[in-house]
């Protein structure tokens, strides 16, 4: 019997500490309304649950049965639950559900946004039960997709999707410019129901820039790492490229290469020339500590951690970084990131829990700080996203959905060699 290396342990440990938070956190109590729903967070805030969680979570329950860590039956129950709650029970505004919801009631919280990308994540996650389980699993993924009115979160003036909608303020925000939101015209486009005209793929602008030797990234606003991870998390872009020439996976290649490049040179261990002495270095950011992206910090939550290239004056940035950027970007960068991570697990013990790698770190305060809680996206991203690299059980049976395949068809979006086929 072969040993697996240190290496493969600790990916695997990574992995069963994702899992086990969606299974842990998770609302079990059949007789609730909320049954099935995930905590967005660990520690704080006990009773918000988000439907981004329960999207990563239903991936949870492929992986656990694949790896033996559940039944096929108990995972299949559980998944089959969880859409019903959100068949029946969730509150909905044209198919799309609110951002945050309590973990018993299943209602709104906060006042928080009808959130169409979160929404998508939740239906990615779906799909991918759907087509792991089959079955009534299936039935109930495809209605819960069908029930989505794309359009209605259309702005027709600009043919961009809004991004945010409350009832008390309306529709707020554009996806005007490339982020994490390439689900969305996949899964849009494909509608049975609610089809939107593929012409809104081309209607996002897609900025193109260098980052020193890095040539022709298109870059996000905040240059923050999960904006070029979690449409790959589900769709499996590799050799892909577009009628434009984009090659999105290529692009979060080159995206993730420039994120570590931008940390080594903000490294206070770095004597870069080019580096003016007046700009503010980072003790915690280094060749194996990299990876900004959305993550808790000493002040909070923040979306805007980042690296360039960005729109961004990135003045966010205090030190902090998170597991999962590197983790998250494993696919596009195996090599990196496993030793990114691999520094973290040997270097920082505090940075350990019984999920695997808490949120994030930043050592540039008078003490040390260490999240005392993980994330829901957080853990779901580098849990998918280790997996994918491993065995590429994700994107396997999401790939095999009819509406998926469609929806890449439809947006012009075909392997290369098909492509030089087709011309």
């Amino acid at each position: 019997m072969r040993i697996k290396s240190q290496k493969e342990q600790l990916l695997k440990k990574e992995i069963k500490g994702g899992y086990n938070f969606f299974i842990k956190e998770a609302n079990t109590n059949k007789a609730s309304k909320g049954y099935g729903l995930i905590r967005d967070k660990s520690k704080l805030s006990p009773q918000i649950a988000s439907i981004a969680s329960v999207g990563y979570g239903l991936a949870a329950l492929v992986i656990g049965v694949e790896r033996k860590w559940i039944t096929y039956q108990e995972a299949y129950k559980r998944a089959s639950g969880t859409l019903d709650t959100f068949l029946h029970n969730l509150e909905t505004v044209n198919g799309f559900f609110y951002h945050f919801i309590n973990m018993e009631t299943a209602k709104r919280e906060w006042n928080c946004e009808v959130s169409i990308i979160d929404t998508a994540i939740f239906i990615c996650g779906a799909i991918l039960a759907g087509e792991y389980f089959q079955g009534e699993i299936k039935e109930k993924a495809e209605q819960l997709y069908k029930n989505v009115n794309w359009n209605w979160y259309r702005d027709e003036q600009v043919n961009q999707f809004y991004m945010g909608y409350s009832p008390e303020e309306g529709f707020s925000g554009h996806w005007d410019m490339y982020a994490e939101q390439l689900m969305l015209y996949v899964l849009s486009v494909a509608s049975p129901t609610y089809s939107v005209d593929v012409s809104i793929y081309q209607d996002f602008k897609k900025p193109v820039t260098n980052y020193e030797d890095i040539k022709n990234i298109v870059y996000t606003y905040c240059g923050t790492l999960f904006t070029y991870q979690y449409s790959h998390a589900w769709i499996d872009f590799r050799n892909k490229k577009d009628a434009n020439g984009i090659d999105w996976f290529e692009n979060s290649v080159k995206a993730t290469l420039a994120n570590r490049k931008y940390c080594m040179k903000k490294s206070k261990q770095c004597s870069c020339e080019n580096i003016q002495s007046k700009e503010k270095k980072f003790k915690t950011y280094g060749e194996n500590s990299w990876g900004l992206t959305a993550c808790v910090g000493p002040k909070g939550y923040s979306g805007e951690f980042g690296a360039m290239p960005a729109k961004s004056e990135l003045k966010g940035n205090d030190g902090t970084i998170s597991p999962s950027g590197a983790a998250g970007s494993i696919v596009f960068t195996p090599k990196l990131s496993i030793q990114a991570l691999e520094y973290y697990y040997n270097h920082f013990p505090k940075l350990w829990g019984k999920y695997g790698f808490k949120d994030a770190y930043n050592l540039d305060y008078e003490k040390p700080w260490y999240a005392e809680e993980c994330i829901g996206i957080d853990k779901g991203i580098s849990m998918i996203m280790i997996e994918n690299y491993m065995t590429g059980l994700i994107w396997n049976y999401f790939m095999k959905n009819e509406y998926v395949k469609k929806g890449l068809e439809k947006l012009n979006i075909v392997e290369i060699n098909k492509r030089e086929l087709m011309v």
